[in-house]
């Protein structure tokens, strides 16, 4: 009896320290002070207003964590990037995600046209975008919300995995990238763009 008793204290004890630790993981008002070097490029409520830096509002958490770490260790290339998250400790990547991901995504000023935007619906389901995406492309755990996401910015990234310059995922993207006309990427960035 007291060894099952004992067992029930260590179960106890366990989830407790792991609700906390759960708790405690992500601070989205921390996040919202140690975010205040990338509201130059991406918009004090995420939101960029710059066609070439990316929305972050609405952003999956994971997404934003994962990236910047992958910017901290060097596995994802940018001159700006990369110093800004060098510094950063895993709890100060953990808080900026959250916050960027607490933030109402809203339209930008880029109009996509309605002819591409039905070209790239159509290449996005033969290319069966929603399965790692979800239909409404609002992305999943390490799958971002391209959604609303800026033109030029989704065009670049998709041109980036097509040429093997950005190669920090699992190789799904430059798999389905490689097979992407520059026709059908322009397409498929007029098409996210359109979505909210």
């Amino acid at each position: 009896m007291s060894s099952g008793k004992g067992r029930l204290r260590a179960a106890f004890f366990f989830c407790a320290v792991a609700a906390s630790a759960l708790a405690s993981a992500q601070d989205t008002a921390a996040g919202a002070q140690k975010a205040q070097p990338c509201f130059a490029c991406h918009g004090s409520n995420g939101n960029s207003a710059v066609p070439q830096f990316p929305s972050l509002a609405g952003q999956t958490a994971r997404y934003i964590y994962l990236q910047l770490r992958d910017y901290q260790e060097d596995r994802r290339a940018d001159a700006v990037m990369q110093p800004l998250a060098k510094p950063l400790t895993r709890q100060d990547m953990l808080d900026i995600a959250a916050f960027f991901a607490a933030q109402k995504p809203q339209s930008n000023a880029f109009k996509p046209d309605p002819e591409r935007a039905a070209r790239g619906k159509a290449k996005a389901d033969e290319t069966l975008c929603t399965m790692c995406h979800l239909g409404n492309f609002a992305g999943q755990n390490e799958i971002p919300r391209v959604a609303g996401q800026q033109y030029e910015y989704t065009v670049k990234q998709l041109r980036d995995f097509k040429a093997r310059v950005r190669t920090n995922d699992a190789g799904n993207m430059t798999s389905v990238a490689r097979t992407l006309s520059d026709q059908d990427i322009e397409d498929l960035a007029h098409y996210t763009a359109s979505l909210y």
